[in-house]
């Protein structure tokens, strides 16, 4: 009889328990955010904070691919010493540079801080919250009123919290209920990408890592400096080694990988690894030969690089041999995207790599307050106190349209491109300055120019034209190997037939040299000559001024010279617009015997001083 009432306790017990259960769940189902909500009205808090999860989700998701940026993406250009804009254009988005030089060449930072982020992003979640859409809910006879939200995000590594305080109220059937705080969690790397961005940046800031690869890329795949024996010029196309330069840098700043050096398998890897303890899954660096960047090419024109031979000269023939040195100084400037990547997300921010003077950039700043006071001058362009009006002319003075800038030391200030052959603006005060002007179809002129006293200046600007350069050697037409050098005030122009016939040259006088050369080599063997000299007798007979003749053996060694120097001419000639018009030059020259042995090569650049060269068309 005590088992069976014990067995009705127990069930009693049990019941009671599930009755508990059901009313807990009734009571508390629909409880949300730690607040009770009725279960007929959780859907639409569901709702809500799905809402406000997916427009963090897309915000975190701009902030990621535009640098940590949603707004303040202003575009502002760049100018053709900087020509980078404020962002870079990647796949249509544009992403602000996180380092980059402004039209000016001012070094400006814009890295944007943690706040900052999640001050846009906040922003961001306001605007789009508030178009959620309760249509649905409304239709199913709920009444709803949400007031104006208040977003505050809070960015952790591994992931970002959302608070909205924002009093939503639900009403349906005489019941009701209001909620006002709501909070998110989004399951996201965003902050330990962001922070890992930083520490990539500041080490690149530091190290300059991305302009030591840089410039080694320079020096493997573009003439820097060096010598070549040889007697004929060594002649480079300009295009053509800006070309393979930004392409040797494509190809090798994408081999770039950041990690261990202990986890490299042999020297190669061992080269391109960035040694540094990355918290993500992958650093990544990309350039485009494509994007906007800067090549200038000090001892060089637009068409040609030359190295000129030495050796030639009159007086140097006892050296045996010519050789060419050559020194080229680069400018170089080119944007390098940085990509984090963690899981599926990845961060990415773009910078600037700067070549000064065949030299690694030194950290610069852009604020004068940081450059005043040491040894550095400021930056001239961010003082344009001087009121200066530029108009443009040709020949007929009729009005151009073209690009002024101001050159102050070393520093190019940008006026602006005339307008109906005018331009009024402001330039920095500046003693003995020039005036730069580009115009299309014109030739490049540099005028001087002291903003200090000076307000007005009318430049009357050559028209520009193409002509075809043909040569007549010995007279008859000559379609070798030549070498043309034409030298004027402003500019230097050269062609180097027959791969290059034509060239753009304005009305003036010009200082024309022409290097006409076989393709037959010429090999010199390994010679050996006696060189003596006079030297003073030792003892009491060197007192009184006698000498004896002391010689040495000199060994050539063979030497291999592709070029041999058959004619040319040097002369100063002035070419006149009406013959450029017809748009073909012809130049006469003389012709030399086509030399055999060292001791006629010489011969042949001793005599080619003294012959000439005439134009005609």
């Amino acid at each position: 009889m005590s088992n069976k009432k014990a067995q009705v306790t127990l069930w009693v017990i049990i019941a009671l328990f599930i009755i508990a259960a059901v009313v807990l769940y009734t009571l508390f189902s629909g409880k949300i955010g730690g607040e009770r909500i009725p279960r007929e009205f959780s859907p639409v808090y569901s709702y809500y904070e799905r809402c406000i999860l997916q427009a963090g989700k897309n915000a975190l998701d701009i902030a990621e691919s535009q640098g940590g940026y949603i707004y303040n993406i202003e575009n502002v250009p760049g100018s053709d010493y900087a020509p980078f804009s404020s962002n870079l254009n990647f796949l249509g988005v544009n992403i602000p540079y996180w380092f980059y030089l402004t039209g000016n060449g001012v070094a400006k930072e814009k890295v944007p801080s943690k706040d900052e982020i999640a001050s846009e992003i906040s922003r961001y979640i306001k605007e789009k919250i508030t178009e959620c859409d309760f249509q649905e809910f409304e239709r199913q006879g709920f009444l709803i009123n949400l007031t104006e939200p208040v977003v505050q995000t809070n960015i952790e590594l591994d992931k970002v919290v959302v608070n909205v305080d924002s009093n939503l109220m639900v009403s349906k059937e005489g019941a009701n209920t209001e909620r006002r705080k709501h909070k998110v969690e989004i399951d996201s790397k965003f902050g330990n990408l962001y922070e890992e961005a930083k520490r990539i940046y500041n080490k690149e800031q530091k190290e300059s890592f991305l302009e030591n690869y840089s410039v080694d890329v320079l020096r493997l795949y573009a003439p820097v400096d060096g010598v070549i024996v040889d007697c004929a010029p060594k002649v480079w196309k300009t295009r053509e080694v800006v070309s393979e330069l930004k392409e040797a840098l494509e190809n090798n700043i994408m081999a770039l990988r950041v990690g261990e050096l202990k986890d490299t398998k042999n020297a190669k890897e061992k080269y391109f690894t960035i040694p540094f303890n990355k918290k993500v899954d992958s650093i990544n660096f990309f350039y485009n030969k494509n994007w906007p960047g800067r090549v200038e090419i000090y001892g060089a024109d637009q068409e040609l690089m030359v190295a000129e031979p030495i050796g030639n000269q009159e007086g140097l023939g006892i050296l045996g041999f010519c050789y060419a040195p050559y020194h080229f100084v680069y400018d170089v400037s080119f944007p390098v995207l940085i990509q984090l990547m963690s899981g599926d997300e990845i961060f990415q921010f773009p910078v600037v790599v700067i070549i000064d003077k065949n030299l690694p950039k030194q950290r610069i700043y852009s604020d004068i307050s940081e450059v005043i006071g040491n040894e550095n001058l400021p930056n001239f362009c961010e003082f344009p106190n001087k009121d200066v009006t530029v108009r443009l002319f040709n020949k007929n003075l009729e009005k151009v349209d073209g690009e002024v800038n101001f050159l102050c030391f070393d520093q190019r200030c940008s006026v602006g491109r005339t307008t109906e052959g005018s331009i009024e603006g402001k330039i920095p005060a500046c003693l003995n300055g020039q005036l730069e002007v580009n115009a299309e179809g014109y030739a490049p002129k540099k005028m001087l120019f002291s903003s200090n006293t000076e307000r007005f200046a009318d430049i009357i600007l050559d028209k520009e034209y193409q002509v075809n350069i043909s040569l007549k050697v010995g007279g008859k037409p000559f379609d070798g190997i030549a070498f043309v050098l034409i030298k004027g005030p402003d500019f230097i122009r050269s062609v180097n037939l027959p791969d290059m016939k034509e060239i753009k040259i304005s009305e003036g006088m010009y200082n024309i040299t022409v290097y006409v050369y076989s393709n037959d080599s010429l090999t010199i063997p390994e010679s050996k000559k006696t060189q003596c000299v006079d030297v003073a007798r030792s003892g009491l007979l060197g007192l009184f001024g006698s000498t004896r003749q002391e010689c040495v053996e000199i060994t050539l060694p063979e030497t291999k010279i592709e070029y041999t120097l058959i004619g040319g001419g040097k002369g100063e000639n002035y070419l006149l617009e009406s013959d450029l018009e017809k748009g073909n030059l012809v130049l006469e020259v003389e012709d030399l015997p086509i030399p055999k042995t060292l001791e006629e090569l010489q011969q042949n650049y001793y005599n080619f001083d003294g012959l000439k060269v005439s134009v005609g068309t």
